[in-house]
Parts: structure tokens; sequence; C-alpha cells
């Protein structure tokens, strides 16, 4: 027949082995548009709503005594015995740990203190194709200013390399916005006097120099310091960010073909160097000030100054002694 005569077997066979394939293979996973990165400040909410939603889709927690983390099942005793591999070391190091606080009463230390109070973000930028030398002069230009200036002064700069340092910049401001919540103290947010004052720790003998707010919560006047290298710094906004450190860091060295007269070929190394900056907020320039000018007022009075003892009543007075 017809039929039989312009039939094909083997694309038969092939359509065959196809539809086959294509019913029985997963699905695949296609990546959400515009979603967040795993170091996001709002990662751990949204993984808490899929546990929860995973859990009450499910009924329960887990099944046959797994514990679900992170939306898949893991072995207890497998963790167990990774996370904790010397449980004897960790109840001293615990026991220890409650004896300090007991000890110490709960105060912190100043570095402590500086750790919960001021927020500060490090990024190491990838290798670019130059020399220390080079890279140095930039690292050496952005250091000590705003993070905002730094990037003008970078988008402006005649450097090959500064629109690689440009991005990186860029990308340091994001992570630390998102990561960090540097920058964010005069966004729709309502900043009181109480609040402002205490997230300096107080250093004696000198005011607190943060800007005064009112009764409404708004922040009124700007406030003026000296750096470290003397020029004077007005502050409007403790948590606008400024570049604290800037430093270069040498990378691997490639080769490069370099064609001389006579057949000649000789390698040049061409260098690979990287670039680290420490972002930091504006209310640790004021406490650094503050630590300097109370450092220069001890320097100036001395250390032996008579001062005034407090007028405090006599206790505890016995015609007999008390030894």
């Amino acid at each position: 027949s017809n039929d039989s005569k312009t039939s094909n077997p083997i694309l038969e066979k092939y359509l065959r082995n196809q539809s086959e394939t294509a019913a029985t293979a997963p699905s695949q996973h296609r990546p959400q548009a515009g979603d967040i990165s795993a170091s996001s400040i709002f990662e751990d909410d949204r993984r808490t709503q899929q546990q929860a939603k995973q859990a009450a889709a499910k009924g329960a927690d887990g099944d046959d005594g797994q514990l679900q983390v992170g939306g898949v099942d893991r072995d207890p005793a497998n963790m167990r015995h990774v996370l904790d591999p010397d449980p004897n070391a960790r109840e001293r190091w615990e026991r220890k740990k409650v004896i300090q606080m007991i000890r110490k009463g709960g105060r912190l230390t100043k570095q402590q203190m500086i750790k919960r109070t001021e927020r500060e973000h490090m990024v190491r930028s990838h290798n670019m194709k130059t020399s220390v030398k080079k890279l140095g002069m930039l690292a050496r230009q952005i250091a000590g200013k705003g993070l905002d200036d730094a990037i003008v002064q970078m988008r402006f700069s005649k450097k090959k390399v500064a629109q690689e340092v440009l991005k990186q910049l860029e990308f340091a401001r994001d992570e630390a916005i998102v990561t960090r919540g540097m920058g964010l103290g005069g966004v729709g947010v309502d900043v009181k006097a109480g609040n402002l004052n205490s997230t300096s720790p107080p250093v004696s003998g000198v005011a607190p120099l943060l800007p005064t707010a009112t009764e409404s919560g708004t922040v009124t006047g700007p406030v003026q310091i000296q750096l470290k290298d003397g020029k004077r710094h007005t502050v409007t906004d403790t948590s606008k960010i400024y570049i604290d450190q800037a430093w270069v860091g040498r990378g691997p060295y490639g080769q490069l073909a370099d064609y001389r007269a006579r057949g000649q070929v000789y390698i040049m190394k061409t260098p690979w160097t990287s670039i680290s900056v420490v972002l930091k907020e504006e209310k640790t320039r004021i406490r650094e000030h503050e630590e300097r000018e109370e450092k220069r007022r001890r320097e100036a009075v001395g250390k032996n100054l008579w001062t005034h003892l407090p007028d405090r009543p006599i206790q505890w007075q016995r015609q007999w002694y008390t030894f």
C-alpha cells in the first residue's frame, strides 16, 4: 500500500523515544526573576515563611524522626556528630563563659560595646590587571573620603583601572546597605535624642557631640569634628557611610610573550592586584574625635592635678578596731 511505502520506522522509533523521555524526565526548576541573595537581611524571613508553609502542608515538622533544616530533611545524629564532636569540651567552655559573665557583672568591654553599637563592612575585590603601584594611588585617594565622594572621584578619574574600582565601590555600598543596614538612618526613620546618645559609648569628661533632636524626632544642626589628619569635618547624618581604610593586595602574575628581533621571545610578567575597603558610619568618627579630645585634655592638665574629694558622710565609726 501507499502508507507502508511512505512510513519511516526509524523516525517513528525516534519520536517514540523522545515522548517517553519527556514523560519520565523531572521538571527543571527555573530561577525566579528578581530573587535576592543568600546574604541579604531579608533571606531569614523568607526562609522562615517557606519552612512554615512546608510544615503546614505536611502537617508536621518531619517524618520518621527527621529534622527539617532549610527545607531539607536532616538526620539529627549526623548533625550532632559534625556540629558537636566533643560535648565535654563544649560544656567546659560554656561553664567558663558563665563564670566570666558573673565575675564581670554583665559589663561589656570597650571593644564589645563598639561592636554592638557601630556597624562596619569589609569588601575585597577580584584581581585586576594592574600593578600595586598604580592601584595604590587610587586606594590612597579614596581612603578617608565619604563613599559618595569616592564614587564621584573614580567616575571622573583618568586612570584606566578607576572604572573597575568604581564598580567595586558601588557593589560594596549595596552590600553594606543590604547585609549590615548601613546608611539607613535618614530614610523615613524618626531618630530620637535618647537613641542617638546611646549609640556611641560615652567618654568621661567630654560631652557627646551627636546632633541634637527636637521633640518630634527630627535631627537639627550639623556637628563639626576634627579628623585624625587635622582637617575639619561636618557631620549632618550619623549613619552616612565613609571609607575608613583602603589597601591593595598583590595577586598572581601572568605571562605575556614579548617578541624581539632575530626570532627571540621574552616572557613578560603581568601583575594582578586586588583592592580592599572597610566601610564605617559617621558615628565612629564622632567617637574617635571624642577620645582624641579626652586624651589631649588629660595630657594638657597632667596626672598630678589635685581634685576636690566628694563630701560623703563617715559611716561605721566605732571606738574599737574592727580588725
